[in-house]
């Protein structure tokens, strides 16, 4: 089975596969100060667990694929797959690593890996051209031209992010819950933040995918608008723009980037 790893910000999400079917996944909090043998002990207590595996580190693991956004974790994870998984062929997503979509940047080195993934897994899905919305610690909004390749995007402060910036730059405000509220006309100071919150994304999604699809093609409407991320469910029901919801679609861009580099190893 294939092992991706998803390093973001604030989650790690980490999937595995049988064949092209996500069997299982778990998502852990990101900590930068985990060194390689903490992370080690933490995948072994996950995949003890999974009744496809056996019980030593690394037993029915046939691959592993892994972006990270945050360098030294990638690091420590380099150090993961080399002492603990020495015969299985793994896939860390960096420059020089193939993903079969051109990115057309002024420096391509500087997009994150996941927004790349991404872009691979919604090329494969959906097809281009096509807009990625990323409900992560930030919220990235991410072009696909009609030919696969990687046009550009856009990023904006995430729901949690806005959320504490509230609670703590308000001097009568304190930190909520992310839900949907009774109303948009909030009753009390709580409602009042997650209406701001949560039709306040909604708005801003809406609005910048719209600009950025009548830049995209020239018939707007056919662009295909994909969300995923864990914050995604909080604004699907309250944005008209979103065609599909992935929340797996790095996984799949990991798998999939797997495939087409395990061959050249």
């Amino acid at each position: 089975m294939l092992l991706t790893i998803d390093v973001g910000n604030t989650h790690t999400v980490l999937g595995l596969f049988d064949g092209d079917d996500i069997v299982e996944h778990w998502r852990i909090s990101t900590d930068a100060r985990r060194t390689a043998d903490e992370l080690a002990v933490l995948l072994q207590g996950l995949m003890g667990m999974h009744p496809l595996l056996g019980d030593d580190l690394g037993d029915g693991i046939d691959g592993i694929a892994i972006c990270a956004t945050v360098p030294s974790v990638l690091h420590e994870l380099r150090e993961v797959t080399r002492r603990y998984y020495g015969d299985v062929p793994a896939v860390l997503v960096e420059p020089g690593v193939k993903t079969g979509v051109p990115i057309l940047t002024d420096n391509p080195k500087e997009v994150g890996a996941d927004r790349i993934i991404n872009a691979v897994a919604a090329v494969e899905l959906f097809g281009g051209p096509a807009i990625v919305v990323d409900f992560g610690t930030a919220t990235t909004f991410d072009a696909v031209s009609a030919r696969g390749e990687y046009v550009g995007g856009v990023i904006a402060p995430g729901i949690e992010i806005s959320v504490e910036a509230l609670g703590v730059k308000g001097a009568q405000l304190r930190k909520i819950e992310v839900a949907r509220p009774r109303s948009v006309i909030g009753k009390n100071t709580v409602e009042a933040m997650q209406s701001g919150i949560v039709y306040g994304f909604a708005g801003q999604v809406d609005g910048v995918v719209n600009r950025m699809a009548r830049e995209l093609a020239a018939d707007p409407d056919a662009v295909t608008v994909i969300a995923t991320g864990g914050l995604a469910p909080m604004v699907l029901g309250e944005s008209s723009v979103i065609d599909e919801h992935e929340p797996w679609l790095t996984l799949i861009g990991l798998r999939l980037v797997y495939e087409r580099n395990v061959s050249r190893m």
